[in-house]
């Protein structure tokens, strides 16, 4: 039998146990439910190699990363870097991809020859296609083809299949659970509602309340995060911030086209830096801190619950975007500098 005092000690050891699995638990859901957006050199003629961009991420506890096309340099630079990665078929390809030989191909040279060692988690085939565009006819069947080539290639566990869209195919947005897609995107979302259902896939959405600012003349603090009360009722629900109300008009309008099993992944969201009267560096510091704060402690009014998967839009500041407003979206400046003063773990 054991002494008195070891049998004392047994409860204590593992309630301690217990609390340190807890916390753990905690500090890995929270890091691990933050991404980030990269777009390459692509955008910018003055960033880093791809190598040192892999290792930023992993110097500030980053454990996810969005790219929105494959090329050799990137997909290099992942090998057994650790992180998990969204990958991005380009609306552009989308066409081409909608035959299955094309479609096999473009996985196998992309995703099969790299998964040895590079964690792809999702594929997401095409970024915020317009429903009435000539090639929004294309995503489903690409999104089919891709699926199919990845089943075959024996990584249909590993890798989720899905489409990013943004908040505009919403018509009906305020309150969250009157939100509704526009005609024209009820047609285009339910197939690929039944499709993501059907393959136990999430949708991934682009959730920016800086646009909502910016064209629909949204409160700021609303915005930000720092609304000091409730600014949205909601029947029983309350909602302090936009990014909340966003979500749930989201996950309403899936709940009216057969995606009301449908998580969101929030695959972009940000905000500008520079460009404009609210585009400030406080402003963005203020957004993406309260993001990050928000996210880790999981759910919306709607949803509650677990950490929102979520990336951050975006890793650097982009140059040679078109329009100025988008060339300040960086967490980072080019030198590799930290642009706010957060924490992403």
């Amino acid at each position: 039998m054991a002494s008195l005092s070891a049998m004392k000690k047994k409860p204590f050891v593992a309630a301690t146990l217990l609390f340190l699995g807890l916390l753990c638990s905690l500090e890995h859901i929270g890091a691990q439910s933050l991404g980030v957006c990269y777009g390459g050199n692509g955008n910018a003629d003055n960033l880093p190699p791809e190598s040192e961009a892999v290792s930023l991420c992993k110097t500030y506890g980053i454990g996810r990363m969005r790219i929105y096309s494959p090329y050799p340099g990137i997909l290099q630079a992942l090998r057994d870097s650790n992180l998990e990665i969204m990958v991005g078929v380009p609306n552009d390809s989308l066409q081409a991809l909608s035959e299955q030989s094309a479609a096999a191909d473009w996985v196998q040279r992309n995703i099969k020859d790299y998964s040895s060692n590079v964690k792809f988690k999702y594929i997401y085939v095409g970024n915020e296609v317009n429903p009435t565009s000539p090639t929004a006819q294309f995503v489903l069947p690409a999104m089919q083809n891709i699926y199919k080539a990845i089943a075959d290639a024996g990584l249909q566990n590993q890798i989720k299949v899905s489409t990013a869209v943004d908040t505009n195919l919403l018509g009906v947005f305020d309150p969250p659970s009157a939100g509704d897609f526009s005609e024209n995107a009820r047609k285009f979302m339910e197939p690929i509602n039944g499709f993501l259902v059907s393959n136990g896939a999430p949708l991934l959405a682009n959730i920016y309340p800086y646009f909502r600012v910016k064209y629909n003349n949204q409160s700021v603090p609303y915005a930000l995060f720092t609304a000091p009360g409730t600014v949205v009722h909601d029947g029983q629900l309350e909602y302090q911030n936009l990014f909340d109300a966003l979500m749930d008009a989201l996950y309403s309008a899936l709940e009216k086209t057969n995606g009301g099993s449908l998580a969101i992944v929030v695959s972009e969201s940000g905000w500008p830096s520079g460009g404009g009267a609210v585009e400030t560096v406080e402003n963005a510091g203020t957004y993406y801190r309260n993001l990050i704060n928000h996210v880790k402690k999981g759910g919306t009014p709607k949803r509650p619950g677990n950490a929102i998967e979520t990336y951050l839009f975006g890793l650097f500041d982009e140059n040679l975007k078109t329009e100025d407003i988008e060339q300040h979206f960086g967490l980072f400046y080019p030198n590799k500098q930290l642009k706010y003063n957060i924490s992403f773990t």
